[in-house]
């Protein structure tokens, strides 16, 4: 398929590609030159507020893991429980 450039350097995407990758207006692409080639990459950008709330909840996470009991055995994490499983 041909593409051509217009003004303010705009090209037309053809419409079976964008149906095709489910494209719409305000979608955002990362545009990179590679061995004189143009390639368009759709990426999704989030606001730095929501990554940062992410990243805090990973890291809160995280420290509830590590804080946790681990056992080496079912039997052993039944008996911190205070269950004897061999009297079940």
């Amino acid at each position: 398929m041909l593409a051509e450039i217009r003004g303010r350097s705009q090209i037309t995407i053809p419409a079976e590609i964008i149906k095709k990758l489910g494209i719409s207006e305000g979608d955002k692409f990362e545009v990179i030159e590679k061995d004189g080639g143009i390639f368009l990459c759709p990426v999704i950008v989030y606001p730095k507020d929501k990554l940062l709330k992410i990243a805090k909840l990973i890291k809160e996470s995280e420290e509830q893991l590590s804080s946790q009991d681990s056992f080496d055995t079912v039997e052993d994490m039944f008996a911190d429980m205070g269950i004897d499983i061999d009297n079940v």
